[in-house]
């Protein structure tokens, strides 16, 4: 059995190999496409979401005791109730999402409803998200069992996890073309209309107050979609959702100032010499996406000086051969092999019969991201800057927080400072360390309808590398309140 397991996990160390697994590579593809492809994939999200598309919202009668999981294959005993299922988005076309949905073991009734989306685009929020960073379990090294994260975000939130847009994980249409007009506007929309119709399915839900959190290209996805909602919530007869806030991590807002920003964090942080340093500043305006041959060379040979590290986290370790990876089954352990563990899990079919997963029976394994969402020109709009609709969500009062993990070179800590350098908001709450076990656990200063924080020690995916302190932060953002001193 053992030798079983080890050639399917040897299995889906290839599919990793062969689909971009991670959400950086994912980001790394759209980056290099933006400047080729111009019109409207580019253009402003104001532009775009002033096309209003049908929303659909179908009858959930009984489908939420329907959803209900008795039991994850392997799972540790826990005090709450969780759900999966699919829920319908466009009916015309057979556009369904995936959702999974974990609540607080103590006081659900009165914890606040938290949706949480990663990044890519076209990586899943069940496999990154639910299972390597802030959901209740891990897969432990076997492949077939879990352990407990004693960290989980549902300790302080009832946590909804979606895979969108239609062909990330588990979620489809059974209209194949759909799978080419994937991007930013209809991912906002059929995300609204996912949590129109979960309200409707779980209406105990439907007046509590409602947050989004995510990572990386959630710095379009979550902005986008708060955007939609509080526009929806004016002018339709539909549910009004109680949005009251967004927590967005390590976020992918404007390229040309990430991509600035990256390689002022290479330098920084010594992966980079002077000399390449100074040929980008010399070659490189980052004044717009279309970046000159002298610029594009003086960034590639910059890239191949950095090697052959984790740009997700750069002083973590890799993983080389996951088949021979004992694992930590602690989440105090950051386990790079964690992902190989999750695709392995998440394609054995008595764990997708649990989920009540996979109902269509997909022609191919479920994997972290997508084989065919997101890439090139596949990803039909993009705005080049999503600052316009943060900047507007601060006019409409929503509480706004940018969180970075301190040690991704992806979607840097140095790009989000620049960012808000931008915005020109007034300082409310000086710059100071926040602690966690009497030991810093990163930085936070106060804006005018804005917070930053900074998460010491993590990577890009924050509550992977830096459990506690992840937790410690949403729970200070979900009370309002800046980080304890």
């Amino acid at each position: 059995m053992k030798i079983v397991f080890l050639a399917l996990l040897l299995f889906f160390a290839l599919q990793h190999a062969n689909c971009s697994y991670n959400e950086a590579d994912r980001l790394r593809e759209l980056m290099k496409s933006q400047p080729l492809i111009q019109s409207i994939r580019n253009q402003a999200w104001k532009l775009l979401n002033s096309k209003k598309a049908p929303i659909y919202v179908g009858p959930q009668d009984g489908m939420m005791e329907a959803d209900k999981i008795d039991s994850l294959p392997g799972q540790p005993q826990v005090k709450f109730d969780q759900y999966a299922g699919y829920v319908t988005v466009d009916l015309s076309a057979g556009r369904a999402l995936f959702y999974y949905f974990v609540e607080s073991p103590e006081n659900a009734s009165s914890k606040p409803l938290l949706l949480w989306l990663n990044g890519g685009p076209g990586c899943s929020s069940l496999g990154a998200g639910a299972m390597t960073e802030l959901g209740p379990f891990r897969v432990n090294s076997d492949g077939k069992t879990l352990y407990t994260n004693e960290y989980s975000w549902n300790n302080v939130a009832n946590v909804i996890f979606l895979e969108s847009p239609a062909g990330v994980g588990f979620s489809y249409s059974n209209t194949s073309s759909d799978y080419k007009l994937s991007g930013d506007k209809r991912s906002a929309d059929d995300s609204y209309s996912f949590i129109l119709n979960w309200l409707e399915r779980f209406p105990q839900y439907k007046a509590r107050d409602f947050y989004i959190s995510g990572e990386s290209y959630g710095g379009h996805y979550i902005p986008e979609l708060a955007s939609t909602i509080l526009a929806n919530n004016q002018n339709t007869n539909n549910t009004v959702i109680n949005l009251k806030g967004v927590a967005i991590g390590n976020a992918y807002i404007d390229g040309n100032i990430n991509t600035k920003g990256m390689y002022n964090y290479y330098w920084t942080h010594a992966l980079i010499s002077d000399e390449a340093y100074g040929d980008i500043q010399s070659k490189c305006t980052f004044a717009n996406q279309n970046y000159t041959i002298n610029c594009k060379n003086a960034l590639r040979s910059a890239s191949a000086e950095v090697g052959h590290i984790d740009d997700y986290d750069i002083y973590a370790p890799l993983c080389h051969n996951p088949s021979q990876s004992t694992g930590f089954s602690s989440v105090k352990e950051y386990d790079p092999c964690a992902g190989y563990y999750v695709d392995a899990y998440l394609n054995l079919p008595e764990v997708q019969k649990a989920f009540h997963a996979n109902i269509t029976k997909l022609p191919y394994p479920w994997s972290v991201c997508s084989s065919f969402i997101g890439f090139g020109s596949i990803w039909i709009d993009s705005p080049a800057t999503v600052l316009p609709t943060i900047k507007d969500l601060i006019t409409s009062g929503l509480r706004v927080w940018l969180y970075s993990g301190d040690q991704d070179s992806v979607c840097p800590v140095s790009s989000t400072r620049d960012l808000i350098s931008i915005l020109d908001l007034d300082i409310e709450s000086s710059w100071r360390p926040w602690h966690v076990d009497d030991e810093v656990g990163g930085y936070a200063v106060g804006y005018k309808g804005l917070t930053f924080t900074t998460v010491r020690g993590a990577g890009h995916m924050v509550p992977s590398f830096q459990p506690k302190r992840a937790l410690t932060m949403i729970t200070s953002f979900l009370l309002g309140l800046l980080p304890p001193v």
